[in-house]
């Protein structure tokens, strides 16, 4: 269910004038959408889903109780807010607390789109439907997921802090694979905007990859340039993402972390086309503009040719080092260039386009040394063109390295990670030197 922000004002100062803690924070939060997912080109399951909750933290000293209930009568807001104290009475001193933030004047974030908010149910049959007859008429079996959210969170505090955001988010993925199972194909996508979705094309991109990887070569394992499509190269960097944190880098456990103390800020730690940023008003991948502790959140750039110029320092961190708060991105966005995918293609002299990463594990948090597995299309590539499919392989590379031999950055483009569900704006990558360590038989 989703609230206006004067129904959502209204409410919380209802549920707020229940409290008797010392302070008290209130987060409601609601959404509508639906989905559709599909196999064998049929569809299997499909619903829609509708949801509202409040949140209420109640805090005492330094003790602080959380309680979430999704019934609205005067006495179930009275009872969640009295369950919160009761467990706050209860609980340990938090040696970290902080103390809640004031009013602030957020911007108004761009992340709500009414033609998303208005799709039906008819509306993602019909995106399906296009996509399930693409793969038809390749021969192909078909398996996707599509859904769409329409959500809005509020928060309110005794301070007198008052926070609103609504959004809308729509989510494509297709998995196309012959019958023999001898080749397979992925395409996902992901929007604010229902209109840019385009689940005819994706589909199209799924199935000539998955007829264009049946019967794959065998090379040898071993270092080659590779060149990354925009979702391989979000799965191999999301973790690296995460790593934009203060506290972690501090206390020795990231890549971020200096040998002997402290972290890498000014350091040059990448190759200079590295520019990797945040910022809540681009227009391909808005973001909210504030967070949950009730700061704003505004353009702030991560990495800046290669070199670390940001880290995100949580309220607590930042009065321990004596810095101000750096709240942690809404969105993450990497700079890259004019070229195409096929541009890339067209100036490697010997390579291996990956369409797609899986299975990423961690192997060393310190150097953020990653392994996994390329599927869905790997091919070989000579003289500029695509020659030939190649079996999968096994890697194992860092996101940092990997980023020191950056020689081309195409067009950015927004993606999504099935992993985390969430978009981040990415140019595909060539890449040389990168390790691939045993063949996999799988597609």
């Amino acid at each position: 269910m989703i609230l206006s922000k004067a129904e959502a004002q209204v409410l919380l100062k209802k549920v707020l004038g229940y409290s008797k803690a010392e302070a008290c924070e209130i987060t409601l939060s609601g959404s509508e959408g639906g989905n559709i997912r599909y196999a064998r080109n049929a569809v299997s399951t499909a619903g829609d889903i509708s949801t509202l909750s409040v949140s209420v933290n109640a805090t005492f000293g330094k003790k602080t109780g959380t309680a979430t209930i999704n019934e609205f009568d005067d006495a179930s807001l009275k009872k969640v807010v009295q369950r919160a104290e009761e467990l706050a009475q209860l609980a340990p001193d938090n040696p970290e607390h902080m103390p809640l933030l004031g009013p602030a004047d957020f911007k108004e974030a761009i992340t709500y789109v009414p033609a998303t908010a208005a799709a039906t149910p008819d509306t993602r049959a019909e995106a399906v439907a296009k996509s399930i007859q693409v793969a038809k008429e390749a021969k192909l079996e078909a398996a996707g997921f599509i859904e769409n959210t329409t959500s809005f969170t509020a928060v309110m505090n005794s301070k007198g802090l008052f926070a609103y955001n609504t959004d809308t988010d729509v989510i494509f993925t297709i998995t196309t694979r012959n019958q023999e199972g001898t080749g397979s194909g992925y395409a996902a996508r992901g929007f604010n905007d229902i209109s840019k979705l385009d689940t005819y094309t994706a589909t199209k991109i799924a199935t000539a990859k998955a007829n264009g990887s049946a019967n794959a070569k065998a090379i040898e394992p071993g270092k080659y340039t590779v060149i990354l499509e925009p979702v391989a190269a979000a799965y191999m960097m999301e973790n690296m993402f995460r790593g934009f944190d203060a506290r972690n880098a501090d206390e020795g456990r990231s890549f971020m972390s200096k040998p002997g103390g402290g972290n890498r800020l000014g350091e040059q730690l990448m190759d200079e086309k590295v520019t990797i940023y945040s910022d809540p008003f681009n227009t391909e991948l808005p973001g909210n503009t504030w967070n949950r502790e009730g700061f704003p959140l505004d353009k702030i750039n991560w990495i800046e040719k290669g070199v670390v110029k940001n880290l995100s320092y949580s309220q607590y961190w930042a009065q321990q080092k004596g810095v101000k708060p750096v709240p942690f991105p809404s969105n993450i966005i990497m700079e890259g260039g004019d070229a195409s995918l096929e541009d890339l293609i067209k100036t490697t002299e010997k390579g291996i386009l990956v369409s797609r990463l899986w299975y990423i594990r961690m192997v060393d948090p310190q150097s953020l040394l990653l392994t996994g597995l390329t599927r869905d299309g790997t091919f070989y590539i000579e003289n500029g063109q695509i020659k030939y499919p190649i079996k999968n392989f096994r890697f194992n590379e860092s996101p940092v390295i990997m980023l020191n031999n950056v020689e081309a950055l195409g067009r950015p483009e927004r993606t999504i990670s099935v992993e985390s569900y969430r978009s981040y704006l990415i140019p595909p990558m060539k890449i040389r030197d990168f390790t691939f360590t045993s063949l996999s038989d799988a597609v």
